[in-house]
């Protein structure tokens, strides 16, 4: 790509001139292709595969920077690196899509057929499921774009084929008629990890069900029992009341029968210690199809099922009069009717913990279902022990515990969905010799599981076979996604040099959904775990602390960050702001660090470019040979950022590693050195200046790749030592070897120290920046000799207009480690200052008191986020310093 010298006319970078032309320059030079490599070790990165429905967001751009940035460091460390791009159906998102297109024609699913609309899908999503992926590629995302995967390619559909066939053939899969989270809405079973609790506002109702008389009872209070329920339009499909043995309050229950309201069926009471005694009035209606417990006392009492409810919300023709009603409009119908009976006690409002669905947000509805399920315990064994043993590490650590939490008490996972978009179960039946019973739990003959359809029963030899109408849980397929993408079970070379991979980034959301079943998974059909590391980042919240959603209105698009300020700026603001684990906090105005950080590096670019250009200087060796001590401390501050910047990566302190390279380059680097090199400029400088630029723009090209990919074009033209075609496949910055004692590196410290704490207290005191101070400096003879050395810019840059060296100081304002100082106020208003200087106490010392209050509440220690916390105590210490700061001034005045 040719240098455009031209765009350095300008003080603000402009990245629309470049980033989609870069973006093309990298892809089509093949700098993100991985292959198999002896001669290196494999560093690898499955993308969390985005929705086909999905656009990007803000949370995807976390996410994907988190990954680019750990990606490309390793791709200039030398590592093979790979970062494998993919995207999944989804299920019931996608088809929900597809399903609102169809209703603007007037027209449902049913009326085009399953054909008709897989095809719609099909054309849906070759249509519009690679948008996300062009917008990843205008973040900056490196990944291997050859290596594309979509969860519904026909090699990854037979690679879920042979999963499903394999977990049968073992015994982890299987049928069962159970209680499972039903969606109205999308009229699909849901896993427990889908149906997302909310707590609500509702009602616990209180409702007389009328005593059976018998010779045996008598004299009783009432001639009804009293049931509490949040739910009564479920009490239609009532076949028992409960209580609980150790209930002395019901021990006259004992054979009582009553009747059920408004369906005047006879109930038989059980006695049993799932009841909670507790709830309402200690007695509870048993709906076995409509209530997980309630299911598990059917069973266990041998009671009836009766399924009042179709699959869409309303209440079929077990309900009786009912039938047809919507449940929430019969919930109302229905107490309506008790009440007019007299058969409602009371009613009191209560919170509900409702499971809702996790795509379009409906109250689901547990309910009696046929559906496949997957045996959990068996696979999560393995899985809890190489998290204990610590094969598989968290970051932060403290989401290893809410893993295995999950993990020991883990549910089995209903994979069957009733929709038409996603994998078909690899399950058909025959028409001859299958038949499913209403209340059957066990297989039935005539099921047959295979990869490919069968040509004819294995039990009785008919052809006539159909397959099972059901699809697959979007997750069933995403579980596989570390080893399927590299086309197992098929050996090659790809999944055996990239698996296991290295480290898979994601947000807590989804540790269950989809990091604990990927484990599962990798150990069950590989024998290996699928990765070594899970980098957990935070929540995107809006600067309220709300999550940021569509519907609350507070999200900002991270494309309009991009048009507005550049994918660099965009890229830089998340990381600096994104505390490994932490949520991050945004607004718009966020995004200005990334965008005045990119400014920056684009104006000393522009100082150091003109210098090259001027003088037509080609420099051809990156070496430099110092001894000012100036340069050595710049060099060595280079270093250190070296280190700092790798350690924090290679520990995955991304935010770290950010303010450690914005701290060198806008301050060390910036407003220090290329202001001193201003004064003495020459080729041994511009050398350092370089050095230290070239260093920083690859420290810098993970977080901000385009500009530093486009000053780098330019720069090589005059840097014959630069060999490398494109920066992000330069190598890894490496420590300069220079020779000095660290006295000198922190003598430098000490004055430009010194020069910050005079322009700190020229602050305080209300002292303009551009007027000049006087200062008194006492320090030993050989301190004072190289202290002249710096004279020139230590007067420039910290205001001094006279320096007056003194053998004793009465009152030290400044104290270093090679001299101390005070600054002549004889030349101002000194009661003004001292005034000014107490009101600036007085508040600070407020601010602390009210930190501290909060940090000795032990309700906001116990209660607030461990990030807020932190925030506080760092707080207290910053206001704590500034007040013995501003003590130490006034004194002075004494």
């Amino acid at each position: 790509m040719n240098g455009e010298d031209n765009l350095y006319y300008s003080t603000r970078y402009n990245p629309k001139d470049i980033e989609d032309k870069l973006t093309s320059f990298w892809i089509e030079r093949g700098y993100f292709f991985a292959k198999p490599n002896p001669n290196k070790k494999p560093f690898c990165i499955v993308i969390p595969p985005p929705n086909i429905t999905g656009i990007l967001h803000m949370g995807h751009a976390l996410n994907n920077t988190i990954q680019d940035v750990l990606i490309r460091s390793k791709r200039m460390q030398g590592y093979e690196s790979l970062w494998l791009p993919g995207t999944d159906h989804a299920g019931i998102a996608t088809q929900n899509v597809v399903e609102k297109q169809l209703a603007k024609e007037g027209l449902r699913k049913e009326d085009i057929g399953r054909e008709e609309f897989t095809k719609r899908l099909w054309d849906w999503t070759k249509k519009y499921g690679s948008t996300i992926i062009e917008q990843l590629k205008k973040l900056g995302a490196s990944c291997d774009w050859k290596r594309l995967r979509f969860t519904m390619d026909e090699d990854y559909s037979k690679v879920v084929r042979e999963v499903f066939v394999r977990l049968y053939n073992k015994g982890l899969i299987y049928r069962g008629r159970y209680i499972i989270n039903w969606c109205p809405r999308c009229k699909t079973a849901l896993s427990d990890e889908e149906s997302i609790h909310q707590e609500i506002d509702g009602w616990l109702y209180y409702i007389r069900y009328p005593i059976i008389k018998s010779k045996e009872i008598k004299n009783l209070a009432n001639d009804y029992i009293v049931v509490a329920t949040t739910r009564p339009e479920t009490m239609l499909g009532d076949t028992a009341i409960a209580v609980n043995p150790t209930d002395n309050r019901y021990k006259f229950l004992k054979n009582v029968r009553v009747i059920l309201p408004i369906m005047e069926r006879e109930l038989k009471i059980i006695e049993d210690e799932l009841v909670d005694k507790e709830f309402g009035t200690g007695v509870v209606k048993v709906t076995p199809a409509h209530d997980p417990i309630d299911f598990i006392l059917a069973n266990k009492h041998n009671l009836e099922f009766i399924n009042i409810m179709n699959d869409d919300g309303t209440l079929n023709e077990n309900a009786g009069k009912f039938k047809g009603i919507d449940r929430f409009q019969a919930r109302k119908e229905i107490i309506e009717v008790l009440e007019k009976d007299n058969l409602v006690e009371k009613k009191e409002p209560y919170r509900i913990s409702v499971g809702h669905c996790y795509r379009c947000n409906t109250i689901i509805e547990p309910r009696l279902s046929l559906q496949w399920f997957v045996r959990m315990k068996p696979l999560a064994t393995p899985a809890i022990r190489v998290v204990e043993e610590g094969k598989i590490k968290f970051y932060p650590q403290r989401w290893e515990k809410v893993y295995l939490n999950w993990m020991y008490n883990i549910k089995d996972w209903c994979i069957s969905r009733q929709i038409w978009w996603g994998h078909r179960l690899p399950v058909y039946y025959c028409k001859k010799c299958y038949q499913e019973e209403e209340n059957s739990r066990e297989m039935s003959k005539g099921v047959i599981v295979s990869l490919e359809e069968p040509k004819y029963c294995p039990n009785c030899g008919s052809k006539e076979i159909v397959q099972d109408s059901d699809v697959l849980d979007t997750w069933f397929s995403s579980w596989l996604w570390p080893f399927a993408t590299f086309y197992w079970p098929n050996p090659n070379s790809d999944l055996n040099y990239f698996y296991p991979t290295s480290v898979l980034v994601t947000a807590s959301e989804i540790l269950f959904f989809w990091v604990a079943r990927m484990i599962m998974a990798g150990l069950e059909f590989t024998g290996n775990i699928p990765f070594a590391k899970v980098l957990i980042h935070g929540t995107v919240r809006d600067e309220k602390g709300t999550k940021m959603s569509k519907s609350l209105g507070n999200i900002i698009d991270p494309l309009e960050i991009i048009d507005k300020f550049g994918a660099d700026a965009l890229r830089f603001s998340l990381m600096f702001l994104a505390s490994t684990g932490a949520d991050v906090y945004l607004s718009d105005e966020k995004f200005l660090v990334g965008r005045n950080f990119a400014n920056k590096i684009w104006n000393a670019t522009r100082f150091i470019m003109n210098k090259l250009k001027d003088n037509d200087i080609k420099i051809e060796e990156d070496k430099v040979d110092i001894t000012d001590e100036i340069d050595l401390w710049i060099i060595d501050s280079l270093n250190r950022t070296i280190e700092d910047v790798t350690v924090s990566l290679d520990s995955y302190r991304i935010s770290e590693a950010t303010k450690k390279i914005y701290d060198f380059f806008w301050h060390n680097f910036c407003d220090w050195y290329i202001e001193i090199a201003k004064l003495y400029l020459s080729l041994e400088k511009l050398k350092v200046l370089i050095v230290c630029l070239i260093n920083s723009l690859k420290l810098l090209h993970p977080f901000m790749p385009f500009i530093t990919e486009k000053i780098y074009q330019d720069i090589k033209n005059y840097l014959t030592f630069l060999k490398e075609e494109s920066i992000s496949i330069s190598l890894w910055p490496k420590k300069i070897v220079i020779t000095g004692e660290r006295d000198k590196f922190n003598f430098v410290d000490d004055l430009i120290g010194s020069i910050e704490e005079i322009r700190n207290i020229k602050s305080d005191l209300g002292i303009s920046a551009n007027e000049k101070v006087k200062i008194f400096l006492n320090a030993k003879e050989n301190i004072r000799e190289r202290f002249n050395y710096h004279k020139d810019w230590f007067m420039r840059l910290g205001g001094i207009r006279e320096i007056d060296f003194v053998d004793n100081l009465e009152k030290v304002i400044i104290s270093k480690n090679y001299f101390s100082l005070s600054i002549d106020f004889e030349q101002f208003d000194r009661v003004r200052l001292v005034k000014l200087l107490e009101k600036k106490l007085v508040n600070l010392s407020s601010l602390y008191e009210k930190v501290i209050d909060k940090l000795n509440n032990n309700e906001f220690l116990n209660n607030a986020p461990q990030e807020i916390v932190e925030r506080e105590k760092e707080k207290e210490r910053y206001l704590s310093f500034q007040c013995k700061r501003l003590e130490k001034i006034k004194d002075v005045f004494k």
